[in-house]
């Protein structure tokens, strides 16, 4: 039984579209071809591996699968989520092991194409201020989580205090976009696709507000 659903018909011609030229263009044909999946008998395995690779090196988030399989089976979200969540962390692991093992030797493709120099040097401030509030951060946000996997390996973060972040933030984010999904409906896909950035970020600093709060009593 396939894990599709049937797309409406804007949506269609969203994919069916022709790209955009230049970098906007090659991002565009890997979004459509990840959202492809969600039609195939595939697409639980496809929202796996995207998961892994999206934690590691690959520029699409898994999030736009995920909220095609929930619209085409809300009542098999929580499981969506739960492969994405895994699926995400284990990645995230590979993405430490990259960073900690074998970054000589492959730092150039990265920064050639996954990322760049600058950016891998505001991480490490980032890391040097808070490690876990760091991998929390990226894995909720927006912020790309592929970046501080590597890192975090690169500059050698405890490996359970890594674990732990990722595993919150990443389950966190994923089994929102589902229950909100299955308790919503396609209403809400608009929704977060319009303000999930927003939600995100305030989300973690209501959180880190919280603790602080906390701290404070304390």
């Amino acid at each position: 039984m396939s894990d599709g659903l049937a797309r409406e018909p804007e949506s269609v011609a969203i994919v069916a579209a022709a790209p955009p030229a230049g970098i906007f263009g090659l991002v565009r044909r890997l979004y459509n071809w990840v959202l492809h999946w969600a039609d195939t008998p595939y697409g639980t395995p496809a929202l796996g591996a995207l998961a892994f690779a999206e934690s590691s090196f690959f520029p699409v988030p898994p999030d736009v699968l995920l909220m095609a399989l929930c619209l085409g089976k809300p009542r098999r979200s929580l499981w969506f989520a739960a492969v994405c969540s895994v699926a995400s962390v284990v990645g995230g692991v590979f993405g430490y092991w990259i960073g900690s093992v074998i970054w000589d030797q492959v730092s150039g493709i990265f920064f050639s194409y996954v990322f760049s120099h600058e950016i891998f040097d505001k991480v490490s401030i980032l890391y040097r201020d808070n490690a876990f509030w760091a991998v929390f951060t990226a894995g909720l946000t927006p912020i790309p989580y592929k970046v501080f996997t590597i890192a975090a390996g690169v500059f050698h973060i405890q490996f359970p205090l890594f674990v732990v972040a990722s595993i919150v933030s990443r389950s966190s984010r994923f089994f929102a976009i589902a229950l909100l999904i299955r308790f919503f409906g396609p209403p809400i896909r608009d929704f977060i696709d319009r303000y999930f950035n927003l939600l995100s970020i305030a989300f973690v600093v209501l959180l880190a507000g919280g603790f602080a709060v906390v701290r404070w009593l304390m």
